[in-house]
């Protein structure tokens, strides 16, 4: 395996956190190592300093995609931390339901993932709004920065072990047999959900509307505080009034940086 030298990894750990918020300190040496021994071979690379040269003179994009796709990590699952899907589906849903007066939701999965948080979020959504859904525009937007994660989240596949933890209407409902081993999505949710490659370190967001929530979580956990909070107030900013932040039970914000109010743990709303 190629080994990185001190000087090798200060520089494209400063290139990451520039461009990607996330910070790699000296014990995520072995990691970056690890992810990235196969890159620099297939790319005819012997040595860290090559592959960071080849990254900044890449027109095409491609390596700078691997880059981002080895150093990112994906794990979820569905119903992580369902304490929020529960406030959500309890509070969160009813209160816009009774306030949001052109029936137009805005509601964004920031860190998607491989899809699971965004697909909950459309079933409770469906399930909540039920027959009036069709007056409602209620699509979630799901934004990563890793296009190999979008590409599985958007197929919608899943284990029978990944979606055991669903409640038994949401699997009925919502999924399909897709093998003897794997269910689907059906299409008509897969619909309801807009998948997005999107950078939250970008100074700022395409976005001509503020969404009434903003699911972040496990996201700002690889983040220095000072980048964290650069983008918790990017986020109070893309945000209507009354609008609910979710972030990971993780993470905590300080109160004195943000003007979002506590209202559970890992659960803020904009006055």
């Amino acid at each position: 395996m190629v080994s990185i030298t001190e000087n090798e990894f200060k520089e494209l750990a400063g290139y990451i956190k520039s461009n990607y918020g996330i910070h790699l300190n000296d014990e995520k040496k072995n990691l970056v190592t690890g992810r990235l021994h196969n890159v620099l071979f297939e790319n005819n690379c012997g040595n860290f300093s090559e592959f960071f040269d080849l990254l900044k003179t890449d027109k095409s994009g491609r390596i700078v995609n691997t880059l981002v796709n080895k150093i990112t990590t994906n794990y979820t699952y569905f119903m992580r931390e369902s304490d929020h899907f529960k406030y959500f589906q309890d509070k969160v849903l009813p209160y816009l339901k009774n306030t949001v007066s052109d029936h137009d939701l805005r509601i964004w999965s920031a860190g998607c993932s491989s899809g699971e948080e965004p697909y909950t979020l459309a079933m409770i959504i469906d399930k909540y709004f039920n027959l009036e859904r069709a007056t409602w525009n209620t699509k979630v937007l799901a934004t990563d920065i890793s296009e190999d994660i979008l590409i599985k989240a958007k197929k919608g596949q899943y284990s029978k072990e990944q979606v055991v933890s669903l409640p038994i209407d949401f699997r009925m409902n919502y999924f399909k047999k897709f093998d003897s081993k794997n269910d689907a999505i059906i299409e008509r949710l897969k619909d309801e959900i807009i998948f997005r490659k999107l950078n939250l370190m970008n100074s700022s967001f395409p976005f001509k509307k503020k969404f009434h929530v903003i699911f972040c979580r496990n996201v700002m956990i690889y983040f220095d505080n000072k980048t964290k909070m650069e983008l918790v107030n990017k986020f109070y900013e893309y945000m209507e009034p009354g609008g609910t932040l979710f972030i990971g039970h993780a993470e905590s914000l300080n109160r004195e940086q943000t003007k979002f109010e506590y209202i559970l743990p890992a659960i803020y709303r904009k006055p």
